[in-house]
């Protein structure tokens, strides 16, 4: 997921600073490529931080947890 996110973000910059025609096609009135696309960036950013939570509490939390009660039994 890191590396799919870190792609997608450096084709954002790469196109900004070099394809600058293409990010400038106005697809709906003002709204052009490049601010579809740095739009985007905000939705993947929040999806990846929704799915990784999500992941988190459903598999790594009772690992964690699990763990946290043996340290606490062990402990005097």
């Amino acid at each position: 997921m890191t590396v799919a996110f870190l792609v997608w973000y450096l084709l954002y910059v790469v196109l900004s600073g070099w394809a600058r025609g293409f990010m400038a096609i106005e697809l709906i009135g003002e709204i052009n490529v490049g601010l579809i696309f740095g739009l985007l960036q905000f939705v993947s950013t929040f999806l990846i931080a929704w799915a990784y939570a999500r992941h988190a509490e459903k598999v790594l939390d009772p690992i964690a947890d699990k763990l946290r009660h043996e340290v606490e039994e062990k402990t005097p």
